[in-house]
């Protein structure tokens, strides 16, 4: 009974989190009298007993506190009106020590110079303490290291090296959840949403089980990770059914992901122009405008996201005006083919170079959410007209983008068999470790 009180009362003192990590501890302390005390009664005499009281020595439930030393991978790319202050809170770093050093440390001042578009690769502890940080800007690498209760801060010129590495992970949770626990980057689950989005919905389709494996590219200096680079084939096993992808080539700096046999698994246009969004005004004929007080037609999708989120071109196409018009505020819009364009209208603002006559690749980022024009807060206003006739986004029927040529069918073919060996030996390693 002492025990028990002492045991009760030093827990008192010890954080809810960490209680249970303490209980555990005690256990075999109590597992002990238990099992003495199922003993069958083998004495034939009867003994005399008597109670006797002593104090034990408790271990110290303060010091057998399991600490959470998780390491995860963070990587954000940079956005208009970005300050290292904003990407730490993105990086989920709070941490005064590093906000302090990075502030200060002379090294560090090229961290300062964000430039949209680049990326911001960290290690981060999971009390938030920042362990390392990488910012690759043109030729000079910001290196940042925690060495025990020091951060050691240097800038130096980048010594790239490409390597190809592979992973495998299972669904838990959620996809985010999955390659965090693999060590993957959020660049690497990003782009396996995007790859495989026009057959997974990965808001509603996942399941607890589903499994992925991806074959990637990851650029180090002098033996340190800097960035994620490309997902080169990936499988994805959703309810049991098989997605495969593999990245093919088919000219200077152009390229898509297909099936195995060559199927291209892009369609002409995305759905969305944002990666992660929520659609807060649907396409009507008849909606009560939130700024002008009155019923009128809504011929578009809004989508709420906050300020500065990357607006995504959501097929090849040419610009045909990027600039300021009416109730549209900072408004682009793009032509795909001869019949189809598409609007992006209340954006705080235009990537870098971006000009009337541009030519942009799908998912290429070419504008940022805002709130200009008619707006009642950030989102962005997207249109889907053909032959200048507005169509609801969500639900007219996309034209498909083409499968391989039969010219290069031949070197993707070599292409793809490689990857697929790659993604079959890691299929095969990862159900050997779950049996």
């Amino acid at each position: 009974m002492i025990l028990a009180q002492k045991f009760i009362s030093i827990l008192g003192r010890v954080s809810p989190r960490h209680r249970i990590a303490a209980a555990l501890v005690a256990v075999p302390c109590f597992s002990v009298v238990a099992a003495f005390g199922i003993a069958p009664d083998t004495m034939v005499e009867k003994v005399k007993f008597a109670n006797v009281v002593e104090d034990l020595q408790l271990p110290d439930l303060t010091q057998a506190v399991v600490e959470d030393d998780s390491v995860f991978v963070r990587e954000e790319r940079i956005q208009r009106g970005d300050t290292v202050a904003s990407l730490l809170a993105r990086l989920q770093i709070d941490d005064a020590q590093a906000s302090q050093i990075l502030r200060n440390n002379p090294q560090a001042r090229a961290l300062y110079q964000l430039v949209p578009g680049k990326v911001i690769r960290a290690n981060v502890a999971a009390d938030g303490k920042l362990v390392s940080l990488r910012y690759l800007n043109g030729g000079n690498l910001v290196a940042v290291d925690r060495k025990g209760n020091d951060l050691l801060v240097k800038q130096d010129a980048a010594q790239l090296e490409r390597r190809v590495l592979m992973k495998s992970a299972e669904i838990r949770n959620s996809l985010f959840g999955a390659t965090d626990a693999a060590g993957l980057s959020d660049s690497i689950a990003t782009q396996i949403a995007d790859i495989f989005s026009t057959d997974i919905d990965f808001h509603r389709d996942l399941r607890k089980g589903d499994r992925f494996s991806v074959v990637y590219e990851v650029f180090y200096d002098r033996g340190d990770p800097v960035k994620t680079g490309r997902v080169l084939a990936a499988e994805f096993v959703n309810q049991g059914k098989a997605y495969t992808a593999v990245y093919f080539s088919y000219a200077e700096n152009e390229g898509g992901y297909y099936t195995a046999e060559g199927k291209n698994l892009r369609k002409q246009f995305l759905r969305s122009p944002l990666e992660f969004s929520r659609i807060t005004s649907g396409f009507s004929n008849a909606r009560f405008h939130p700024v002008l007080q009155t019923w009128r037609a809504h011929k578009g999708i809004d989508y709420g996201a906050p300020g500065g989120t990357r607006v995504k071109a959501t097929a090849d196409g040419v610009v045909e005006m990027a600039g300021r018009s009416g109730g549209y505020g900072n408004v682009i819009v793009l032509r795909h083919q001869s019949k189809y364009t598409t609007w992006y209208g209340h954006l705080s603002g235009f990537v870098k170079g971006l000009h009337k006559g541009k030519r942009v690749s799908q998912g290429e980022v070419i504008g940022f959410v805002g709130a200009t024009g008619l707006a009642s807060g950030p989102h962005l206003h997207y249109e889907f007209r053909i032959n200048d006739v507005h169509q609801n986004p969500l639900r007219v029927a996309m034209p498909a983008a083409p499968p391989i040529t039969p010219e290069l069918k031949p070197k993707f073919d070599q292409v793809s068999r490689q990857f697929v060996e790659r993604l079959g030996l890691l299929r095969t390693t990862n159900l050997a470790r779950l049996d």
